[in-house]
Parts: structure tokens; C-alpha cells; sequence
């Protein structure tokens, strides 16, 4: 029993020394694009997060009357050293519709995020939120609008 346990740790052995025999050539096999990829992307992220502010976060339209649509502009800068890019804008019901910038948007540059929100149905006092997805710290940012709707008169 002690030769068998011998002689498995003799091929166990030999076989790990000539498998690592061949190992020789693995500076050949690295890709030369990869590393060029891999720095310009360390770089990028040396920058830092995007970050990102509005000329308001918050709109109220005031007293308009139900079927009105509400339109506003968000004005959206880039405060940050590297590209800040909206991935997404949900708004919390179908009433209210986000439309913004698909481009990145340049440190220093701005860009508009427009939001409609169409009153027909919403009576009373409204709040709806939009929330961009963002590549900035957070992740997520919040825009509010809100405002009284005059209901329609029951006919």
C-alpha cells in the first residue's frame, strides 16, 4: 500500500512540473489591443463619476385645468471630468412623458430633458417624479412635477 501511495505522488508530481514546462509562452499569447483597451479605460475611470445638475428639480406648473397638457424643460449639466451619460427616463405613471438627451453629454456641456404631463383624468392636486438612470454616483436622479388641476365640470 506504502509503494502504490509512492508512486501516485510521483506521477501526481511529474505530471504538475511538465505541465507548467509549457507556460514559457505566455507573454506571446497577450493581446496588444487589450492592454491599449484596458489603459485608455483605467484613465476614464481615474476621471471620475460623472456628476450632474439641474437648473430645477422640481416644476410647478400651478392651477391649469383638466385635459390641459404641461410641458416644462429641464436643463441638465454635465459638472463633472467625464462623459455623463442618461440611460433612462421613467416617469411614475403613463401620463407623463420624459423625452431626453441619448448622447453623452460633454463635461461643462448641457443637454434638455423635456417632460409633457397630460392632465385628462388627473384631477386635483398632482405630483408625478421622473427618474433618470444615470452613470453618476448615485446612480439615479429625480425630477418632480406638480401643480392643482381644476376638474371638469359634471355635465
Amino acid at each position: 500500500m506504502k509503494k502504490i501511495t509512492i508512486l501516485f505522488a510521483f506521477v501526481l508530481s511529474s505530471t504538475f512540473f511538465t505541465a507548467c514546462k509549457n507556460s514559457d509562452n505566455a507573454a506571446t499569447k497577450i493581446n496588444k489591443e487589450n492592454i491599449d483597451n484596458a489603459k485608455s479605460r483605467d484613465l476614464e475611470i481615474q476621471k471620475g463619476t460623472a456628476s450632474i445638475s439641474f437648473d430645477k428639480s422640481e416644476f410647478d406648473f400651478g392651477t391649469v385645468n383638466e385635459g390641459d397638457i404641461v410641458e416644462t424643460v429641464f436643463k441638465v449639466t454635465n459638472t463633472g471630468k467625464t462623459d455623463l451619460v442618461i440611460t433612462n427616463a421613467q416617469a411614475t405613471c403613463g401620463c407623463t412623458i420624459p423625452v431626453w438627451p441619448k448622447a453623452a453629454i460633454k463635461p461643462g456641456e448641457t443637454g434638455d430633458v423635456q417632460v409633457k404631463f397630460n392632465t385628462n383624468g388627473k384631477p386635483n392636486r398632482q405630483q408625478k417624479t421622473v427618474t433618470l438612470t444615470t452613470n453618476t454616483e448615485s446612480g439615479r436622479e429625480l425630477l418632480t412635477i406638480k401643480g392643482m388641476v381644476t376638474p371638469k365640470a359634471n355635465q
